[in-house]
């Protein structure tokens, strides 16, 4: 039983590759930057796994972003069950619809408005408390966030509406200790958290491995030369914050994703702010969350396989 891995960074995924080989699980790489498939001839395959990035327009690969999109409805017309299929990965590439799902689960979650034109930037930020944020709305690895702390200072700017043209102007709210916090979850159940203390002088959060390597011209592997390692450490959320990410995660039909949050220093209250249909685990997870995720996820796929 073949399996597709639908991936596009060049590197993130050696550890889930060497997993699959290590118990003889045949697969095969459909690299998302060529993709090619014909609509009339359904692949060959028993199971897809989408771990396609927003983040590739910055690696040169954002060709692939929206067939992606495309390839993932025509598995699914075909009756091929895909991991993090299009109704998560429509998730992952618009942070509109994040705002939606926000409102329907109940959570607290930052004011924003959504915008296509710098006309309407100077409109949407009257109806929102400042420091702002300039959000694209297909970011990825915090792609293009800026921070604004003025009105003048925005009247001032210029902006990049990002691939699709569209953006969140989005309140910045004061993360209580200076941390964020990241939730993964697998098939529907709590995996993991962890606690990150970012680099405030940047919005480049890498998932794969906690780095920060400039415009994200590297694979980013460790050994990068250059990178910035953040602080991390397992976290024990809280039952409340625990239940907010599982009831996002099945809003978003995510079989395996990371739900982030932060507690608002001024009120005490959780703001869940992104939604991630790509897990790639934290580096070193062994030492940092006591067991391996990598595993776990090759179980679920084999789980995948016998239903």
């Amino acid at each position: 039983m073949q399996i597709g891995i639908l991936y596009e960074h060049p590197e993130w995924f050696e550890l889930l590759f060497n997993e699959l080989n290590r118990r003889n699980l045949p697969f095969t790489k459909l690299p998302a930057d060529a993709l090619l498939y014909d609509p009339t001839a359904p692949p060959n395959l028993e199971l897809v796994v989408n771990r396609m990035r927003p983040s590739s327009h910055r690696r040169g690969h954002g060709n692939g972003i929206f067939l992606v999109r495309d390839y993932l409805r025509h598995l699914e017309e075909n009756n091929i069950p895909v991991v993090n299929g299009s109704p998560a990965y429509a998730v992952e590439i618009s942070k509109a619809w994040q705002l939606d799902l926000f409102r329907r689960c109940g959570v607290g979650y930052p004011k924003a408005i959504v915008v296509n034109h710098a006309s309407r930037v100077l409109e949407a930020a009257r109806t929102l408390t400042f420091p702002i944020v300039f959000k694209p709305n297909v970011g990825g690895s915090g792609a293009g966030i800026v921070r604004f702390d003025s009105f003048d200072q925005l009247a001032a700017a210029t902006f990049d509406f990002g691939v699709d043209g569209t953006a969140l102007l989005q309140e910045f709210l004061p993360a209580r200790g200076q941390s964020i916090v990241r939730v993964e979850i697998l098939d529907g159940e709590f995996l993991y958290a962890i606690r990150i203390w970012p680099d405030l002088t940047s919005f480049n959060l890498c998932p794969a491995d906690i780095c920060q390597v400039p415009d994200e011209i590297a694979a980013c592997p460790v050994d990068t030369p250059g990178k910035k390692k953040l602080r991390i450490e397992r976290e024990d959320p809280s039952p409340e914050a625990i239940a907010g990410a599982l009831a996002l995660a099945k809003a978003a039909q995510l079989d395996v994703g990371g739900i982030e949050f932060l507690v608002d220093d001024r009120t005490g209250q959780i703001a869940y702010y992104d939604i991630n249909a790509l897990s790639n685990f934290v580096t070193d997870a062994v030492n940092v969350v006591g067991f391996d995720p990598t595993a776990k996820f090759v179980d679920y796929l084999e789980r995948r396989l016998r239903r």
